[in-house]
């Protein structure tokens, strides 16, 4: 394991900015590495089948050129990214590939990249959109036939005991994750919106228990440092669904405000929810997975009254609004993304409901399109500052 104490940003940088170095250096040493998309890709049990599971990054840097002859132009510009990516060779070092049915623009390209990639292993897991219990039942079989194929390629049985094992330290990187939010609730927040994304991003590049160690470091040099954010500045939350670059945080950020709490993919949608330890790890797996991650792609039964119903839906955003002393709301919503299309109308009201402003924006992943934000957000920071 490397040693990440007493170095957490220098690290946090390395791993941010060379994205994939960690990566490249345990294969070297005859690990393993499977990539990944989304928040659906259960880790624990890929971790306990003896691989390294790594998170694939778009780039909103280099322009989707190579993906655009192999995948349609109007699935989702991150998913595109992504896989323009991998054909560039970002990720040559990888053994195999784990997508989730999280959305269609991941489930339905999931063919084209199993073809064009010809990893030794690919494997798609059947999350469903309900939550209902013959839901959780059918996932839970889901799981169970992912668990034997990724055994089968590790040439041996996944046991229970192991994946106990593996459930326990996701949970300690969980509670680390959580832990360092809280040094987001002072006024100023001792450390900025996009330490924070790059922190996380980077953590999902390297093995768990190395995340670990690498956010207690950044944790320490944190509480030793202090803050040197400015004390007066609008507290800004982002919600949408992923953000795997500091770009569009630093813009916020360079434009006056302090992001001080997300709902993100990486971030706290990812990071709030334990595995319950169960008999059956499956069940643990499955319950945290289908039910306790709260995402647009997921279809939640209507109770009670409308006001109920948006309150069930959202009210972690309402919380962290509440705990954080947030003064706005940036939506960040790619276009052609069809599940949190959907959801934007309703969520607008809620939180607009709870007398705190909302800017929503939708536009492509690329630097061009967080460019042409800049006006829109310092706008909206003048408007509610």
């Amino acid at each position: 394991m490397e040693n990440t104490t007493g170095q957490g940003f220098a690290n946090v940088d390395k791993y941010y900015q060379d994205y994939g170095v960690r990566a490249k250096e345990l294969k070297k040493q005859g690990r393993k590495i499977i990539g990944y998309l989304c928040a659906y890709v259960p880790l624990e049990i890929i971790t306990a089948a003896g691989f390294i599971p790594f998170r694939i990054r778009g780039d909103v840097h280099e322009p989707i050129t190579k993906a655009d002859t192999q995948m349609e132009t109007i699935a989702c510009s991150l998913v595109r990214s992504c896989f323009d990516a991998s054909l560039k060779g970002s990720y040559d070092f990888l053994d195999g590939l784990v997508l989730p049915h999280s959305c269609d623009s991941v489930c339905r390209t999931y063919d084209v990249w199993k073809y064009n990639l010809g990893l030794r292993y690919s494997h798609l897991v059947d999350v469903p959109h309900s939550t209902d219990n013959s839901s959780l039942e059918f996932f839970k079989a889901v799981l169970g036939t992912f668990r034997k194929s990724l055994g089968r390629f590790a040439g041996k049985e996944i046991s229970d005991k192991e994946l106990a094992r593996v459930i326990q330290v996701y949970n300690q990187c969980r509670a680390k994750v959580r832990e360092l939010y809280e040094l987001r609730k002072t006024v100023p927040p001792l450390i900025s919106g996009s330490e924070v994304s790059k922190v996380l991003i980077a953590a999902t590049s390297i093995p768990v228990e190395e995340s670990i160690e690498l956010l207690g470091s950044v944790i320490d040099e944190v509480r030793a440092r202090g803050s040197a954010l400015p004390p007066k500045s609008t507290r800004i939350m982002v919600v949408g669904a992923e953000v795997d670059d500091v770009a569009f945080i630093n813009l916020i950020e360079n434009s006056g405000a302090n992001v001080v709490v997300d709902y993100l993919c990486p971030g706290a949608r990812e990071y709030e929810a334990d595995v319950e330890l169960t008999q059956n790890p499956i069940d643990g797996i499955a319950e945290r997975y289908l039910r306790k991650i709260n995402c647009a792609r997921t279809y939640r039964d209507k109770t009670g009254n409308y006001e109920e119903y948006l309150e069930q839906r959202f009210g972690h955003i309402g919380r962290a609004i509440k705990d954080f002393k947030v003064d706005g709301v940036i939506l960040i919503i790619y276009r052609y993304c069809d599940p949190y299309g959907f959801e934007v109308p309703a969520m607008k009201s809620y939180i607009e409901s709870k007398g705190t402003p909302v800017l929503y924006l939708e536009d492509e992943y690329s630097m061009t399109a967080i460019s042409r934000l800049r006006t829109r957000i310092q706008a909206f920071l003048e408007m509610i500052g």
